[in-house]
């Protein structure tokens, strides 16, 4: 039997550009690519080279490190380009794809009857793997463990996310089948997170699982928020999370044999002339989802949402783990006093601006900080909007120190970059805390 968690301590940002529930389609883009910079501490170890024909579901490169860990192409079609970085590092894999997409084929037929093995190797060769994150430090999954618990949030909070009951409409059949295949990676339980007010119709025919409901303002769909509430990681706990449309891709592949990575994603933000939610494909450039659907030329194309998303070009490529494309101005011209005294409304919790606490629904915002990194400062804001049983403050600061004995004891086994956001964004010090707890978690996992 599941819990029912009160979260209490959060914030909701209402943004403008929130999407119609349609589902619109666009001509497919012509080009699509798989980023290694998408995934922690990854080495890529290249299987292709420009030039050579791909089916969706053949190897583009595999991880260094574990090369039974494989990233495979989403598309069929020709490798158009190797985009290499500093030192060589690849950064991007093209794809130019086919006018019709051609599927390798795999061997999923009575997959109830496979063992734990050959579920992980089927997973492994078709480049589903790299959808399961591992905590603690957000890295791929560990091939050779069984992970004490598997978390997934049924429900997303952050701003301008999808609704999952509109993303996922249509997959519950492959959400079933997902939820199996989950449940024979682990001896431990598979959770599945909902919120207690929203519809779960999607869910309904997922069974096998522990279904735990929460309620309350964002942070209280991130699963590290949940996984805090419900059974907190300690040291030398490993626990695994995939978001539920990875895990309809996972019952679909299963179901059918092939690596289709079709989902429905959503396309909002206050500069998008038609938000709503869009078919594309994982790693889809998203140049035909933008095209003729700005309202200018002046702004930030974020890949995930405002808080914790990735900055890309108009005509780059969606994240990997991405079901969310959001376009806010970009907050490069002056503002006049702006140190002084707000000059429009914005969100915030402070109450020294009322026309943002009660007389504003949603608001515009731009990427522009309002001011520059200062003394570093205990002001009680991280806990108003950080749930989980922790100090916040006190742990970046014990990362600025890198002292490891602290960072452990104050709990940064339990947190990654998203699961403090809010932290950064109420930060009155201008803290880059995303970065900063990023850096403590590399430190980590060099001395762990």
């Amino acid at each position: 039997m599941g819990i029912n968690v009160k979260i209490k301590r959060g914030m909701d940002i209402a943004l403008e550009g929130e999407p119609h529930t349609d589902v619109l389609s666009v001509d497919a883009p012509a080009t699509y690519a798989i980023k290694p910079t998408d995934f922690k501490g990854l080495v890529p170890k290249l299987q292709v080279k420009q030039g050579d024909e791909v089916k969706a579901g053949d190897v583009l490169f595999v991880d260094k490190g574990n090369d039974r860990i494989q990233f495979t192409s989403p598309v069929s079609g020709e490798v158009a380009e190797i985009v290499r970085g500093d030192r060589r590092a690849v950064l991007e894999v093209k794809i130019l794809a086919d006018s019709e997409i051609q599927y390798a084929s795999f061997e999923t037929a009575n997959y109830t009857s496979k063992s734990r093995e050959e579920i992980k190797s089927l997973m492994l060769d078709a480049g589903l793997w790299p959808f399961i994150v591992q905590r603690p430090f957000g890295t791929l999954a560990d091939t050779t463990i069984s992970p004490k618990a598997i978390h997934v949030s049924g429900f997303d909070s952050s701003p301008l996310s999808a609704d999952l009951n509109v993303t996922l409409k249509g997959e519950e059949e492959y959400l079933k089948v997902g939820f199996e295949v989950l449940n024979m990676l682990t001896d431990g339980k598979v959770h599945l997170n909902i919120h207690n007010k929203k519809g779960n119709e999607v869910y309904s025919k997922v069974s096998g699982v522990e279904i735990n409901t929460f309620d309350g303002p964002h942070p209280s769909g991130l699963v590290g928020v949940q996984i805090n509430k419900i059974d907190p990681i300690n040291k030398g706990d490993i626990v695994w999370t995939i978001k539920p449309q990875h895990v309809a891709f996972l019952g679909k592949f299963f179901a059918t044999g092939n690596l289709n990575l079709e989902q429905t994603i959503v396309v909002a933000g206050s500069e998008i002339q038609k938000p709503a939610y869009y078919t594309a494909r994982i790693g889809a450039c998203v140049n035909t989802l933008l095209e003729n659907n700005l309202k200018q030329d002046n702004v930030r194309v974020i890949s995930g949402n405002v808080l914790t998303g990735k900055q890309i070009e108009k005509d780059g490529y969606l994240g990997f783990r991405d079901n969310q494309l959001s376009v806010i101005p970009e907050g490069d011209q002056y503002e006049m006093l702006g140190w002084l005294f707000p000059t429009y409304p914005r969100p915030t919790l402070s109450s020294s601006l009322p026309i943002s606490k009660f007389l504003k629904k949603t608001f515009k915002v731009n990427t522009n900080p309002h001011g520059e990194p200062r003394a570093y400062v205990v002001t009680g804001q991280y806990e108003k909007v950080m749930p989980m049983d922790i100090m916040p403050q006190q742990l970046i600061k014990a990362v600025m120190a890198k002292d490891l004995e602290l960072m452990e004891s104050l709990g940064i086994f339990e947190v990654l970059e998203e699961d403090m956001a809010l932290c950064e964004f109420v930060c009155t010090s201008k803290i880059e805390v995303q970065k900063v707890l990023s850096q403590g978690l590399e430190l980590m996992v060099e001395e762990s």
